[in-house]
């Protein structure tokens, strides 16, 4: 399977592929990037395409015991989607749905803050909006963040990720334009197991590179 060393590398990999999707393309492109982890892989595809990069605030909610597994997501926008069939699966209450809601709020909150004071929102309205993670697992994030792109005006949605699960488009139907998904290996477990390098990032690798964006428009 296709194998990167690490988001940077991975990030320059999918410019490439992104470079060739959108040839003709002649409206404005914004690359928005899922915290933390589709950071530093936007950050290559922004200066590579040379478009703008801005940060999309979603987080998914977590299942009990399972908190990579994610029945859904909230936006900053407020707007939150539930898988109900998987949390009924799961087991979850309603009660401990909407705890987990509460928690993932207050979490998008505080970041939103925290970005906006080093990188005030773009307008999206009638851009492409390039949505970026380091991987798409359940699709519950990414689902999410083209949603919360679309209600910001983007007049097309393009979710892009190093890797995926071979089904990725079925994931993302009704939401996303257009995927570039370039690696789905067909043993598709988990995202880290495309990367050699897969360190956890924090809010401060986040702010440095929208630091370095400030001046790209």
């Amino acid at each position: 399977m296709t194998r990167y060393a690490d988001r940077r590398d991975a990030g320059r990999r999918l410019a490439e592929a992104l470079r060739d999707h959108l040839r003709g393309e002649t409206r404005r492109v914004v690359v928005l990037a899922i915290p933390r982890g589709g950071v530093p892989v936007a950050a290559e595809v922004a200066e590579a395409l040379d478009a703008a990069l801005d940060v999309v605030v979603v987080r998914k909610l977590r299942a009990p015991f399972q908190p990579e597994l994610g029945y859904g997501a909230i936006g900053s926008d407020g707007h939150v989607d539930v898988d109900r069939d998987m949390a009924a699966r799961l087991g979850l209450t309603e009660e401990q749905v909407q705890a987990e809601v509460a928690d993932r709020r207050a979490v998008v909150d505080q970041r939103v803050r925290e970005y906006r004071r080093v990188l005030p929102q773009p307008d999206l309205g009638g851009a492409v909006a390039v949505v970026v993670d380091d991987g798409i697992a359940t699709g519950s994030t990414a689902r999410q963040a083209c949603g919360l792109a679309r209600r910001l005006g983007a007049a097309r949605v393009v979710l892009a990720a190093p890797v995926g699960p071979p089904d990725v488009e079925a994931a993302l139907a009704g939401v996303a334009d257009d995927v570039v998904v370039p690696a789905r290996p067909p043993d598709f477990q988990a995202v880290g197991q495309a990367y050699t390098d897969f360190a956890q990032l924090d809010d401060g690798d986040v702010l440095d590179a929208l630091r370095s964006a400030a001046g790209r428009v």
